[in-house]
């Protein structure tokens, strides 16, 4: 099957770039709302995307690209961005690449290959900006995709010190059958101090077939006349935004920008109705708020562990909390809910060098909710050890498929949360806040307003 039988084109176009972290489900509806129209997803590794299980979420109307081994929302999509969302690959492998592109084609509407990115871990591993000097690959790689993929194949990459070679390069690349081709106007080497490289990119344009795509103009574009300017001084077909779009998204509006606490709200409405995960939503708002985060109001954000916490400081509080159990009541699996092996039929069973019975509790240590280490479960227990003259506590931790698991032995008897948390830190504090709401040491009714303990 060769491209063509996906309507999506790439000329004329604003589009937002991919970005690490920013370039997730609620950021792209935000950048759509506003008026992109294309959204990237940020750079996938391959290896990362094969040992992914893909699951319709009925509850948040959405498909999700599961890891098999923790439970984490790899790449998560929907019916409203299905027609414009590009997912971006970071492959150095033709038959890797085909193997996710099969997976996920149903999905999406184009797929990406990065070939710019200059990262080291990128650059290691033979992915990104190594592609450029790996020609042959790099075309074998897009060949394979036009040739068995239906939706439209491209790939984004960064000029060549050289133009003549640049040139050489992107009609290199052309030549294999991809829709259109993103170029960021800095060498590998070159940083956004650096002037983009805007001839060159003209030149591209002028030499190619497809619809260039410029990148690296985010200096150059403050409001949205901006776009259009950039656009007739590479002379290309569209525009990709990165750095602006992620310091305020409402970049997209002919209308013109936001204030920038309405686009974090309407930001945060889409990171709740679609359970992004804290921190990722945390890392959004904060490249968001830059500077802000000095302010009373950003020291306090930054303070924030859970979403419902981030989002009663823009007056969501209630929304939050309403939706969060909204989904909990329709069974949505949430981050507490994720096991080892959460995918196997016949999970495995906690498994203990004792006999001994535990006592499991739902209980989740959410680190924001103790201003003072004098609060944390792990020091209050051995506390109250201490002051009533019993054996402090030991603690054995389970690890499997990168989640742990802890079990607090206290006075004889053993106890557990029965979540499984990413670090090992954090499952022994989940089964001492076990014990402590087990004998009664802690305010349980407090514990359940804040999320930390499921009624």
């Amino acid at each position: 099957m060769t491209k063509g039988s996906n309507k999506l084109t790439y000329d004329n176009k604003i589009i937002l770039a991919p970005m690490v972290r920013v370039g997730t489900l609620p950021m792209r509806l935000l950048a759509l709302d506003y008026g992109a129209d294309i959204v990237y997803s940020e750079e996938l590794i391959d290896w990362k995307f094969l040992r992914t299980i893909r699951r319709v979420n009925d509850v948040l109307g959405t498909v999700d690209y599961i890891d098999r081994s923790d439970g984490t929302v790899v790449f998560r999509t929907c019916a409203k961005e299905k027609e414009k969302v590009v997912v971006q690959l970071g492959t150095c492998d033709s038959e890797r690449a085909l193997q996710v592109a099969k997976l996920i084609e149903n999905d999406i509407a184009g797929i990406d290959i990065n070939m710019g990115c200059p990262k080291e871990f990128s650059l290691k591993g033979g992915m990104g900006a190594a592609l450029l000097r790996q020609p042959e690959k790099a075309k074998a790689i897009l060949s394979t995709l036009v040739q068995n993929v239906k939706v439209p194949i491209t790939c984004k990459i960064r000029v060549l010190s050289n133009v003549d070679d640049t040139v050489s390069l992107v009609k290199e690349l052309v030549s294999t059958g991809i829709a259109a081709i993103a170029v960021h106007g800095r060498t590998k080497d070159e940083r956004p101090q650096h002037p983009n490289r805007n001839d060159t990119l003209r030149r591209i344009a002028e030499s190619t077939s497809v619809p260039v795509i410029a990148n690296g103009g985010s200096r150059e574009i403050e409001k949205y006349a901006d776009i259009k300017k950039f656009r007739d001084e590479c002379g290309c077909s569209s525009v990709m935004i990165a750095r602006t779009a992620q310091g305020n998204c409402s970049i997209f509006r002919r209308q013109g920008q936001k204030e920038l606490d309405t686009v974090i709200i309407e930001y945060l409405k889409y990171a709740v109705d679609y359970d992004n995960s804290p921190s990722n939503t945390k890392y959004c708002i904060q490249n968001m708020l830059k500077e802000l985060q000095e302010t009373p109001k950003g020291k306090k954000f930054l303070e924030c562990q859970t979403l419902e916490q981030i989002c009663f400081l823009w007056g969501l509080g209630n929304y939050c909390r309403k939706k969060e159990l909204e989904y909990q009541a329709k069974g949505n699996l949430g981050r507490r809910q994720v096991t080892p092996n959460m995918f196997d039929p016949s999970p495995k069973r906690l498994k203990l060098d004792s006999t001994s019975e535990i006592v499991e509790l739902g209980c989740a240590f959410i680190r924001a909710s103790y201003s003072q280490d004098s609060d944390l479960p792990k020091t209050k227990l051995i506390a109250w050890c201490s002051k009533n003259k019993i054996k402090s506590p030991t603690y054995e931790t389970i690890h499997e498929d990168k989640l742990f698991r802890s079990i607090v032995t206290f006075d004889g008897k053993k106890y557990s949360s029965t979540f499984w948390e990413k670090n090992k830190r954090f499952a022994e504090q989940g089964a001492a806040l076990a014990c402590l709401c087990s004998l009664g040491l802690v305010d349980i009714d407090s514990l359940i307003e804040n999320g930390s303990v499921l009624q």
